[in-house]
């Protein structure tokens, strides 16, 4: 389950408007757990494990794990935050974060390899409870709860490179 394009079929999907485009590798992972792949690769701020079980018994097929994504975006309140390496590149106040973040999603388009798993990266992270406040009109008017963290609302990793775990044939890609 590997995609390795030429230089030939990259130029062909960068003219279709592609600037996102997998390379994948299949490898052993008989003597690894998703968690010790984590460990050897991953083990760094802004990366994470996912891990599925379905209905509570069953592992899911994949497990997917982020390694330290570069580019991360904050949103406190309406004030956005773009950093790159950890310097600040980009700072943006929006009446409408939710729409900011899809706004930015837009800049990326990637492609998907037929056979192979669905996720290959993006925007991963979380949006926090006061995120409402985005949504519902009547919480927009009321102040905001206080943070005594600083925890941002709205945080989001660029996810550029993955590996996956397929539980099933025991290889990582």
């Amino acid at each position: 389950m590997s995609f390795a394009p030429t230089s030939a079929q990259l130029k062909a999907l960068a003219a279709e408007g592609y600037n996102r485009v997998p390379l994948t590798r299949a490898i052993s992972g008989d003597y690894d757990t998703p968690l010790s792949v984590y460990r050897k690769l991953a083990d760094a701020p802004n990366s994470y494990l996912f891990e599925s079980v379905m209905g509570g018994e069953r592992w899911g097929r994949y497990s997917i794990i982020g390694l330290a994504a570069r580019t991360v975006l904050r949103v406190y309140g309406h004030k956005i935050e773009v950093r790159r390496d950890n310097e600040l590149i980009e700072t943006t106040e929006a009446d409408d974060p939710l729409a900011w973040v899809e706004s930015f999603k837009g800049r990326f388009r990637v492609f998907e390899p037929e056979g192979m798993p669905r996720f290959h990266g993006g925007l991963v992270g979380y949006f926090g409870f006061e995120t409402i406040r985005y949504i519902e009109p009547r919480l927009a008017a009321s102040p905001p709860k206080p943070d005594p963290l600083g925890t941002p609302d709205i945080l989001l990793m660029v996810s550029e490179q993955v590996v996956v775990v397929d539980n099933l044939s025991s290889q990582l890609l």
